[in-house]
C-alpha cells in the first residue's frame, strides 16, 4: 500500500461504535425522563410536563385581537393587546399577576420541573419583598409591569395613567436594573390614553389573556371552554387566605390540565 493510504476499517468495526453510542445515546435519555418523572411526582404530578419546543427562529407578528384595537392604534404604532401568540406549536404561556403571595415553595417547584412563566407586577404589592422576585428572576423569570396600585386605568387622566405605568417602570429598573417591554392593564381594561403612556416610557407589548386558573377551576374567554395553540393564561400569587390552596396547589391544577391535552408551557418572551 502507498505511504498515506489509510485501509479502511471492516464495516463491521466502524458500525459497533455508532450502535454504541446511540444505544448510550438511548439509555442516558431513558434515566432522564426517569427522573422527571420521579421529580414530577415528588411535587404530586402524575406526569411529567411536556418539554416545549425549541422557540421560533421568526418571531410572529403580534397584532391587536380584532375589537381590541384602540382609535389611532396603527397610525400611533401603540403596543398590541392580545389574548393568543400567532403560533401552530401545541403551548401556552403562562402568567401570574400582582405579587401579593411570596411562596419560597412555590419558587422551588417552579424551578426544579422548569415550567416556564412570566410575572406582572405591581408595586404596592411587592414592595414589602422586593427580594423575592429577585430571586425568581434570578431563577430565569422576566419580571413585567402591572402599574403602581393596580386601578382601573380608563377611569384615571392621561397623566394620571401614564404616573401608574412608567412610575412602575422607574421601579422595576431601579429594583431589577431594567425597565420591562410588557405590562399588563389591571383587570384587562385600558384605553387609547393607556396605551399612548406605556409607549411613552417604552413598553412595547400589552398581552392580557385567554383563560384564568385557579387553584381549583379555570375560566375561558372563548365559547368552546378550551385552551389553543399560543393562548396566554392568567393565574396570581395568592395564597390560601385568598384560595383554597397554595400556589404549588394551582401549579398542580394547572399542569394536569395543560399536559393531559397535550401542551407545554413555554416562555412568552421566546415568541417575542
Amino acid at each position: 500500500m502507498p505511504r498515506g493510504v489509510l485501509r479502511s476499517a471492516p464495516q463491521g468495526l466502524t458500525a459497533a461504535p455508532a450502535a454504541g453510542a446511540r444505544a448510550d445515546f438511548a439509555a442516558r435519555q431513558s434515566v432522564a425522563r426517569t427522573a422527571r418523572l420521579a421529580l414530577a411526582r415528588s411535587w404530586g404530578l402524575a406526569r411529567a410536563p411536556l418539554v416545549a419546543p425549541a422557540p421560533p427562529a421568526k418571531k410572529p407578528v403580534i397584532k391587536p385581537r380584532k375589537g381590541f384595537e384602540v382609535g389611532d392604534q396603527a397610525e400611533l404604532g401603540l403596543p398590541p393587546v392580545f389574548t393568543t401568540v400567532p403560533t401552530k406549536d401545541k403551548v401556552v404561556f403562562l402568567t401570574i399577576d400582582d405579587g401579593s403571595n411570596k411562596d419560597p415553595e412555590f419558587l422551588k417547584m417552579m424551578s426544579e420541573l422548569h415550567i416556564p412563566y412570566t410575572a406582572f407586577l405591581t408595586d404596592q404589592e411587592i414592595q414589602d419583598d422586593y427580594g423575592y422576585f429577585k430571586k425568581a428572576e434570578r431563577l430565569g423569570v422576566t419580571l413585567n409591569n402591572h402599574t403602581l396600585t393596580h386601578p382601573y386605568l380608563p377611569g384615571l387622566s392621561y397623566a394620571e395613567q401614564k404616573h401608574e405605568i412608567c412610575g412602575m417602570q422607574k421601579i422595576m429598573k431601579k429594583h431589577y436594573g431594567k425597565a420591562p417591554q410588557m405590562m399588563r392593564p389591571p383587570f384587562g381594561n385600558y384605553n387609547e390614553d393607556t396605551l399612548k403612556a406605556a409607549k411613552s416610557c417604552g413598553i412595547k407589548y400589552a398581552p392580557i389573556w385567554n383563560a384564568e386558573v385557579f387553584v381549583d377551576k379555570l375560566d375561558y374567554r372563548e365559547e368552546d371552554r378550551d385552551i389553543h395553540p399560543g393562548d396566554i393564561i392568567l393565574t396570581h400569587f395568592r395564597g390560601r387566605d385568598e384560595w383554597k390552596g397554595t400556589m404549588p396547589d394551582m401549579v398542580r391544577k394547572f399542569m394536569k390540565y395543560v399536559t393531559d391535552k397535550g401542551y407545554a408551557v413555554a416562555r412568552l418572551e421566546d415568541y417575542l
